[in-house]
Formats: structure tokens, C-alpha cells, sequence
């Protein structure tokens, strides 16, 4: 959909979930702050319900579902699902980098859907479903950014095309706004729910080492 050619869908000034639950698996809160020595990313790969999953059981102190990078405040799913939105579907992760490293956080991230496939995972197709990383750190930014360049290597070694993630520092790509609490912890909630992982099964390199199996 050519978003420049389609208005954009009003919104509305109020959250849609404004008293959000404590994460149904983890116990925290959904919106938790970081605390000293932890940090916050924003990881768009996809369908949010397998994403949030991944990173709840890698060990992330805190995550929840929502939508970022477009321009309708407050936005609902089914306008996120129109592509009028600008949206992505995002998970919002607090980690702690001691326990759970940045590059290992990236490698699930990178692995766990197809980057160089453009607003398509699977059957999942729009801009909705775009392939992004909204940093809050230089740190946060260069790292993803010098692993793009080293699993892309790895990536046309292996016929495949280039890398086609977004990279954008979470202030330029605008508010993220909690989706609905259905969404929240979903796959929790829903066991045998749909989960879309297009994987390109090929393993991506952590800075400084070789491809892990």
C-alpha cells in the first residue's frame, strides 16, 4: 500500500489500554522503566505475539505489544492491520545486558524472522509487519548496525538478498502505544496460537565471532 498516496487513519487522544495488566508470565509491570544498569529496545520482526514470546523466554526482565514507527495516535489493531497507520508491530523489551547481552538479544532477533524480506513475514504482509530496531542508545544503534553488516556478509554467501531492517533511534521513530491487553502475553494466554516465524534458518554472527549454530 502506498501510504504517501492513502491518508492516514485519525486516531484518537486516549490510550486504547490504559490500565494494562502486570505481565501475565513475568509478573512485571508491562511498562516497566529500566533500572540502574538495565535497558529498553524496541524490536519490530513480524507478527508481535511469537516476537514478545521469544524475548520473555530469553530473559527479558519486562515486555509488551504494541505499535511504533507511524504516525495514528493511539492506534488499534484493526487500524494497524489496514497499513494506514504507519505502524509496526512492536515488542517493547527491558533486559538487563549482564544477564541477557545486547548481541545475543540482536542474534534472537535477527534470527528468529527474515530481515531481508520487505513488510512481509510469510503470509504476513504490509508495513505493519516491517522488519526494525528502535534504539535508545548510541550503543544500542552502532551494535545493530555492525551486525546487519556481518550477517548480511553471511547472508549473500548464501544466495540471499540484502538486509532491509530499519534501524531508527526510538525518538525520531515516535511514541510507542501498548496494544489492546488480548495481545498482551498472547501466546501465554493462547497456547497453540498462530506464530509467525519466517525464518531464513541461517545463523547470525555475534561482533567479533563466527556464525553460531
Amino acid at each position: 500500500m502506498n501510504l504517501s498516496a492513502t491518508p492516514a487513519l485519525p486516531g484518537r487522544p486516549d490510550p486504547i489500554n490504559p490500565n494494562p495488566a502486570p505481565h501475565v508470565v513475568l509478573g512485571t509491570p508491562v511498562l516497566a522503566e529500566p533500572g540502574p544498569g538495565e535497558e529498553l529496545i524496541y524490536l519490530a520482526s513480524g507478527c508481535f505475539w511469537g516476537a514478545e514470546k521469544l524475548a520473555w523466554e530469553a530473559g527479558a526482565l519486562s515486555t509488551a505489544v504494541g505499535y511504533m514507527g507511524g504516525t495514528t495516535p493511539n492506534p488499534t489493531y484493526a487500524e494497524v492491520c489496514t497499513g494506514r497507520t504507519g505502524h509496526a508491530e512492536t515488542v517493547r523489551v527491558v533486559f538487563d545486558p549482564r544477564e541477557l547481552p545486547l548481541e545475543k538479544l540482536l542474534q534472537l532477533f535477527f534470527e528468529s524472522h527474515d530481515p531481508t524480506s520487505l513488510n512481509r513475514q510469510g503470509n504476513d504482509v504490509g508495513t505493519q509487519y516491517r522488519s526494525a530496531i528502535f534504539t535508545t542508545t548510541d550503543t544500542q544503534e552502532r551494535t545493530a548496525r555492525a551486525m546487519i553488516a556481518g550477517y548480511e556478509d553471511v547472508l549473500r554467501q548464501a544466495g540471499r538478498g540484502a538486509i532491509v531492517t530499519e534501524v531508527v533511534p526510538a525518538l525520531a521513530a515516535g511514541p510507542f502505544y501498548l496494544a489492546e491487553e488480548e495481545h498482551q502475553g498472547y501466546l501465554h494466554k493462547v497456547p497453540h496460537g498462530y506464530q509467525c516465524h519466517a525464518r531464513t534458518g541461517i545463523a547470525c554472527p555475534l561482533p567479533g565471532a563466527g556464525p553460531l549454530g
